[in-house]
């Protein structure tokens, strides 16, 4: 796959170009490249990601940093099954847990919400810092939400974090979900302060806490230029059929203009 001119691998984190010196120099500068695509477009183009995943897993199968991109690349697309392998070989290479609450919401993925609910109970998670620690409840209150116990999805996300006044990197996501939950247990009030704080604490957009809020309010967007593109059809149409008044050189006539000006209309409105 093409690499940008502008993409050089230095740009990747140096633990990971500190794994790569196992490799050959020019192959170690290919495989670099590969992952900076990686990191690059998985949020906007998973599907280019997992392509730039696959090259580097062909070139270094064996360096763990490769097999965790691949695996990243991989949950992205929901390839589930593909990505707990490669979270799966890149645990055994570097011996860390950080990748449990990954792994366990791919079990939430491929339906089984009761093996992530005891990975959520395993020696490991006692292992996670304590980003990971927070993840790993995230991810079990989504799998009491799969098994439909909303009231236990609510006690799990009730933490100390949650408590929290302090913004950390989790808080705007473990406030969202606390929401989000309240909300399907039909507990709107509770839910909306939630949102609240949730948007409080969400400095970087990472959630819709503030559509949701909104939405909760009774407040309705509309979308400035589908507006303006539905006047400017109106404005159209109303043309067509001054046109057609002005021409009006019998009554049949106008009359078969105007149903094909109707149909138009119709048409429109249908895209």
């Amino acid at each position: 796959m093409p690499i940008p001119e502008d993409v050089t691998g230095e740009e990747i984190d140096k633990d990971v170009r500190q794994e790569l010196q196992s490799l050959p120099k020019g192959l170690a500068e290919d495989v670099a490249k590969n992952l900076v695509m990686v990191a690059r477009l998985i949020d906007e183009d998973p599907e280019g990601a997992y392509g730039y995943s696959r090259v580097a897993l062909r070139l270094a199968s064996r360096v763990a940093a490769v097999r965790e991109a691949a695996g990243f690349a991989a949950y992205a697309n929901q390839k589930y099954s593909e990505a707990l392998a490669e979270f799966r070989a890149a645990r055994r290479m570097t011996g860390s847990a950080e990748l449990w609450p990954v792994m366990a919401d791919c079990e939430r993925g491929l339906g089984r919400p009761e093996k992530a609910l005891d990975m959520a109970g395993a020696p490991e998670v006692h292992k996670l810092d304590k980003a990971g620690q927070v993840e790993m409840r995230l991810v079990a209150a989504g799998a009491r939400r799969d098994l439909g116990q909303l009231d236990a999805a609510i006690v799990t996300l009730q933490s100390p974090e949650l408590a929290s006044n302090s913004v950390q990197p989790w808080t705007a996501r473990l406030r969202y979900a606390y929401a989000d939950a309240l909300l399907a247990a039909g507990r709107e009030g509770e839910a909306r302060e939630w949102f609240a704080k949730a948007v409080e604490s969400d400095k970087d957009g990472s959630t819709d806490a503030s559509d949701r809020l909104a939405e909760l309010d009774g407040v309705e967007f509309v979308d400035a230029f589908d507006e303006s593109e539905s006047e400017s059809d109106n404005e159209s149409d109303n043309e067509v059929e001054v046109e057609n008044e002005s021409e009006g050189d019998g009554e049949s006539e106008d009359v078969v203009v105007g149903a094909e000006v109707e149909t138009d209309v119709e048409d429109d409105n249908k895209g």
